[in-house]
């Protein structure tokens, strides 16, 4: 796949399809189970990830449009200089990755990430590496994430006290991880900023985009903090509850369901952003329109991956990979 991807310069998702249905091929799954098997994982991702991946780009075009993300931007580059943003992302993508799973804060802090690097200069690895710290140390170390948890039930081990070393443990691999290494990743790799999330502030100054109508901080603040809450609370309440049949812990585990938290998001983006940002019915529904072609190419990407990865578990690799 990687020679398809470098040397015959194939877009990755079909480089992707031809490696899975040749690898299904090659293990001895046949032609047809192969292309079945590919077809399965990549639904079965879409139904996931694809829709959270939606969500979250509608979410991020909403905050973009209509002026709440340079709002946040403009609070986090104010309040921080050139060497103290860094930790401040840091910071930012621990507490967004304490309740969130890190592909779901990814898609959530993505258009902040991008507007921060574009107006504070700094490079974009001095800004997005700390935040990936701060969302995959607590992805992977703290509970009430599904890899913790799972520890937590073989080892027969205290959640209470693995929720609290894990906090011990992070502290120091985000520090070391985010604000320490991109130091050095900013020397060795210039990525440049992407032409995302493209605002009224970019375009036209901060003059012109201050004496335009935005939503306030708190309404901002809220707006991305919701699916955090909701999340937060379906996570508490398992912990304390997991067993409990009672309407509130039924609600909390169906509004704390990620994509009915992320989806709460949009609708509740298009009424504190889109409304409070001064935007009519037809802007909100343009902006949400335009925020889907780009991330075709996205989705298309990560369900080939899924339907690799299902090919690998049906012909067997994944338990030999496993076991070695």
């Amino acid at each position: 796949m990687i020679a398809m991807i470098t040397w015959l310069k194939l877009h990755p998702f079909l480089a992707l399809a031809i490696g899975a249905v040749g690898v299904g091929i090659a293990a001895g799954l046949g032609a047809t189970d192969s292309v079945a098997a590919f077809v399965e994982g990549f639904g079965a991702t879409m139904g996931s990830v694809g829709i959270l991946i939606g969500f979250g780009a509608m979410f991020g075009k909403l905050l973009a449009d209509s002026g709440g993300a340079d709002r946040v931007v403009d609070t986090l580059v104010g309040r921080s200089g050139p060497r103290t943003l860094p930790w401040m992302m840091a910071l930012v993508g621990a507490v967004i990755g304490l309740p969130m799973f890190f592909e779901i804060g990814l898609v959530l802090l993505m258009p902040v990430i991008i507007l921060v690097a574009r107006r504070s200069g700094l490079s974009l690895m001095r800004i997005a590496i700390p935040t990936l710290a701060g969302l995959s140390a607590m992805h992977g170390l703290v509970p009430p994430h599904p890899g913790p948890l799972v520890a937590v039930s073989a080892l027969n081990a205290n959640l209470g006290l693995t929720l609290a070393l894990g906090v011990v443990v992070a502290i120091p691999t985000v520090i070391v991880a985010g604000p320490l290494f991109s130091k050095l990743a900013a020397r060795w790799v210039d990525v440049p900023v992407p032409e995302l999330y493209v605002t009224t502030e970019d375009l036209e100054g901060a003059e012109a985009a201050a004496e335009r109508q935005r939503p306030g901080f708190a309404a901002t603040l809220a707006a991305i903090l919701l699916p955090v809450v909701l999340m937060l609370g379906k996570a508490i309440a398992d912990v304390i509850a997991p067993d409990s049949e009672a309407a509130a812990k039924n609600l909390l585990d169906f509004l704390g369901t990620p994509v009915v938290a992320l989806g709460l998001a949009v609708l509740a983006g298009m009424a504190l952003l889109g409304r409070g940002g001064g935007m009519d019915r037809k802007a909100i529904a343009s902006s949400l329109e335009s925020s889907l072609p780009p991330i075709a190419g996205i989705l298309l990407i990560v369900g080939a991956g899924g339907g690799f990865k299902q090919v690998l578990i049906d012909t067997g690799i994944a338990d030999v990979i496993a076991e070695a």
